[in-house]
Order: C-alpha cells, then structure tokens, then sequence
C-alpha cells in the first residue's frame, strides 16, 4: 500500500459497525482503507474449530487452569470461553485496563470483531426509547426520532436477514423479518399462561435473531441457519450473520476495499487551519512501526470504548482534552444492561415430547412496565425485558442419583424433565459521573494509556433489578411451574457486552459529542457510529440499531463527500 495515498475514507474497526461502515462507503465509490487492531480472519478459512464436537477437547470443551488466568476478567462469573473459541476472545493479561469500580469489558481483537461472537438477537428502539431522555429530563435529549432511523432499520434487516414474529407493539416495533424459529412445548405453555393471566400487555415470542431461516433466501451467497448452535465458533455456512460472512466481503467485492489488520489506531489527527481531521495514527502490531494514514472522512468504529479512548488521546491545540471535546462530555454517560439475574423453574409434564435441532435463538419477553399510566412503576424509570429458553435435562442428571443396573442404564438414555431459565435485561441510565478515563500512569504494551473506568449501577438500577425477579417469579408461577427461584449473580456493568455511551449523540456541541448524523459536532468530518454514540441503552440488545446508524451515517458521508463537503 501507498502510504502517501490520501484515501476518501478510514474506518477504524471491523465489527458490526466497522463492517457496515465499510460496505456501504465502499458501494458508494470511496476508496476505503479498514484499520483492525488485531488478527486476520477470513471467512470459512480461519474457524478451526466449527466442526468440533466435545470429545475432541482433553477438558470437554473447559480452559486450563493457566488459561483461566489469562481470561481472569470474562472468567470471574464462569462467563469465560471455552476452549473452541477462545481465539476469538482477547488475553486479559496482555490487554489491561484500569477499573477504579469494576467493569468486565469483553473484548474481541481480530478482523471481524465481536460480530464472530455476538447473540443476534435483533430488536428495533421505539419512540418511547428515543424521547424518554427529553420527557423525564435525563442526559441529554436524543437528536433523531424513530421515524429518522426506521428505514435504515428496513435496510439492514432485509440484508443481515432477521427471523422474527410481528406483534404490533408501540415499545418493540416490527421490521423485515424472514420466518420465525418454533417456540417448544413448555415455551408455548408460558406463552399461554402468560396471555389469560396478565392484563398488562406482556407477551411471550420468539427471539427476533439475525439467523437466515428462509431457504428460498438468497443474501450475498449466505446460507440457511443449520440450528447447530455453534454460531460462535463462526458459522461456514453463513446462517448467522456477520462482518466475516456479509459485509466486508461485498466492500471487497466493489475494488475500493484496502483492509489492513495488526493496525492500532490511537489518534485522529486534526488540523487547526483547515478545522478537520486529516488521517489517523497507527502503530503495527507486527513491526512496532508508527505509521500516519490521510483521508478526506474518518469513520470510529473500534468498539464503544476503545472509541472513546482514541478520541481521548486525539488531544491538540485546539482540542487539549480530546477531539470535539468542548462539552467535557466525553466519557460519560457509560452505560450497559442489567444481566445475570432472572429465574428458573422446572416444569413437569410434556415428557412424551422433544425438540428437534439446537436452535440458536430462545424466546423473548418485551418490555411491559412503564409504558403508560396503566404499567407506570414506583421507585424506578424505564423497563427492562427478559430472555431465555426451556429445555429437557439430559442424562448428567442421572450421575447424582443412587442407581444401578438395567435401571440406571435405562434413564441415562432417556431425556429426563424439563426445566426453564430466563435473564433480565434491564436499562441503564446516562450519568454523567459514569466514565471512563485515560489513566495518568498506566500505559499498554505499546506504550498507550490504559483506559480507566469509572461506572457503577446507581439506586434507579438496583430498584429495577428487583423487580425483574419479582416479575420473573410470578410470571412461572402462573404457569404452574415448580421449584422456582429466583437468582441474581455477582455481576456488575460491562458483562451484558452491551456497553454504550461516552461520545454521545445531541443537539448542541456544548452538551454532547455528535450531532444527529453521528458527526463530531466541531470536526465533521470525523463520524463515530458504534456504541460510543449512545444517548441512553433501551433494554434491547443494541447492535442492530449499531447498524442502522452506521448505514444511516455512511450514506450521509458519501453524499457528503461527493458534494466536496470535506475537500
């Protein structure tokens, strides 16, 4: 590659957004350079274990105890890897961060990002999420409306195909969805339950998944989803979607692509006489080599924090405490949902009946709390929703149990009874006191300041969490289910992998970091289109409304850049 070049674009990462961002500036002609900070991975080739089962591993699948220290962070609470995908997963000990409070960030370095790693679940944001800011006068009040977004939400779904049910709800809008996954029988039973016994508007469906399931579907040469349930070893047929199997092969496929991993990107750089960023920094990960990439249209898309911090350190004459940083607000408002908590149940009956498969999805409960006067709670603000998936035990079960002979040989080949499990994903509020920092004394192998993070859950989440039990509770007593119980795991911000915020979107420069296009209010030419944009986190999981924005965005720099805007 000519390092003089000046390119029409960088983009900084290769994730969800990264990949988006990618694809579209790519289609729209600009000559693209991708920075990932860590390895290649291509599609198909660099998934050495999707066709691994549980024999094949000396520990069935767990990690070594060496490498439970290397994990330490995603291993605290048992979330860890195991040993089929840890190398999609970073090495804690060679990539520290500085938490003043806890904060489990999991991370993903190689090209491709945490779209090899993600759940898929896939759900819209309502107008009740993108005005609750402004009506309860929390942060700062969100620039766009759903009416802006909605047709880049119908853009990305038809293209990452989304499977789902359409229920006509005003807090979880329907989109373009491909056939829905089945429910089993004890799921369909709460279902039920659920709708004779409550009168608030709580439902139970099927996960809306970024799974392909209709055969007759033809998306960029992708397949149908196997229900293999091993989407996070990378899927080679392509039936969940991500930046591997979709995005960045159609920006390959347009000729504008340069992409090049082992790139650490720290700084954007700015200049004062033209008021725009000129290229960014980068150190190779390889060679330890500095290197300086130009372009006319930069887009962040590294993953929320690590976002963030490059913003940090992309300090100048003009801008002493981090790019576009006029407001003091970068940093803040760092956000993620409630997770580890819920219930469990288990539920007799139904056991002339199975499933079929390993579907890779579980149903979903919307929000129903504080929508209107009718479900309005005391004690807390916004709601939360709830995931999970029931299933029959399967022969472990038996091991415990004194037994022998023809009877014992007879259960363990039998499936034994069903039990249900469901997790709470509840919203986090923007406090601008939640934030994260560049450390003044601790640097990274490269010499870069660790991040520092500051980020707690205040009494309007603590609130919240205890009546994501409680409601939990009642809903499988209804249904008649036994020995339930309620649970709640040490767990704190950061390990719903949905962290958010810290360069957040808003009407003026003096209040927020980027305007409603995702541009740097004061440096426009620098777009930010991952978590970091965050205003406030809904209680869905994010990433598809990651992509919306960032085709959203991308289509307005490419417009932009041909009407000579950031010439």
């Amino acid at each position: 590659m000519n390092k003089e070049e000046v390119y029409d674009a960088i983009v900084v990462g290769t994730g969800i957004s990264g990949g988006w961002a990618a694809k579209e500036l790519c289609e729209n002609g600009l000559k693209t350079l991708v920075l990932e900070r860590g390895r290649m991975v291509k599609h198909l080739e660099d998934y050495p274990t999707m066709h691994d089962d549980a024999w094949d591993y000396p520990l069935k699948g767990e990690l070594s105890a060496a490498d439970k220290k290397k994990y330490h962070v995603q291993n605290r609470v048992n979330w860890a890897p195991k040993e089929d995908v840890k190398h999609f997963f970073v090495n804690d000990l060679e990539h520290p961060y500085v938490e003043t409070k806890r904060f489990d960030w999991i991370r993903g370095y190689q090209v491709g990002g945490r779209s090899l790693t993600w759940g898929r679940q896939s759900y819209r944001w309502s107008d009740i999420d993108f005005e609750a800011n402004k009506k309860e006068g929390i942060g700062v009040d969100w620039p766009v409306r759903y009416k802006d977004i909605a047709p880049w939400y119908d853009k990305v779904e038809k293209y990452i195909g989304v499977s789902g049910e359409k229920l006509g709800l005003k807090q979880l809008p329907d989109g373009q969805f491909q056939p829905p996954m089945e429910l089993n029988c004890v799921e369909e039973e709460l279902q039920k339950s659920t709708r004779e016994n409550f009168d608030d508007g709580r439902l139970v469906t099927i996960g809306r998944v970024a799974h392909i399931t209709d055969p007759e579907a033809d998306i960029e040469g992708r397949g149908v989803c196997q229900h293999r349930n091993r989407c996070w070893r990378g899927c080679p047929f392509g039936g969940y979607f991500s930046s591997n199997s979709s995005t960045l092969p159609a920006a390959e496929r347009t000729g504008n692509m340069t992409l090049r991993p082992n790139s650490i990107v720290y700084e954007v750089v700015y200049d004062d006489a033209t008021q725009k960023a000129t290229g960014v920094k980068v150190i190779d990960t390889e060679t330890h080599e500095e290197l300086f990439f130009k372009a006319k249209v930069i887009f962040l898309c590294a993953s929320a924090m690590a976002s963030v911090g490059i913003l940090l350190q992309s300090k100048s004459d003009r801008f002493p405490n981090g790019l576009g940083n006029d407001s003091d607000a970068l940093g803040r408002g760092i956000m993620d949902h409630h997770y580890k908590l819920g219930a469990t149940a288990k539920v007799t009956g139904s056991l002339d009946k199975y499933y079929k498969g390993r579907r890779a999805n579980g149903f979903y409960i919307p929000r129903f709390v504080n929508l209107d006067e009718k479900t309005k709670k005391e004690g807390y603000l916004r709601g939360f929703g709830y995931q999970g998936t029931a299933s029959r035990q399967d022969w472990s079960a038996s091991v415990a149990e004194m037994g022998y002979g023809a009877d014992l040989k007879e259960a363990i080949l039998k499936p034994g009874q069903w039990q249900i499990g469901v997790t709470g994903f509840g919203e986090f509020l923007p406090y601008d006191d939640n934030r994260v920092t560049l450390s003044p004394t601790e640097k990274d192998k490269w010499g870069l300041p660790q991040l520092a993070f500051d980020v707690a859950f205040q009494e309007n989440e603590y609130r919240m969490r205890e009546d994501i039990k409680k409601e939990i509770v009642a809903m499988f007593e209804a249904a008649g289910f036994n020995d339930v119980q309620p649970y709640e795991q040490e767990s704190g911000p950061g390990l719903g992998i949905h962290e958010m915020g810290g360069a957040r979107m808003g009407h003026s420069a003096k209040t927020s970091i980027l305007n409603e296009n995702n541009q740097v209010h004061l440096v426009p030419n620098v777009y930010v289109t991952d978590g970091a944009f965050m205003a406030s986190s809904s209680c869905v999981n994010p990433s598809l409304t990651y992509m919306a924005f960032t085709a959203r965005a991308a289509n307005h720099a490419a417009k932009e850049f041909k009407a000579g805007t950031f010439s």
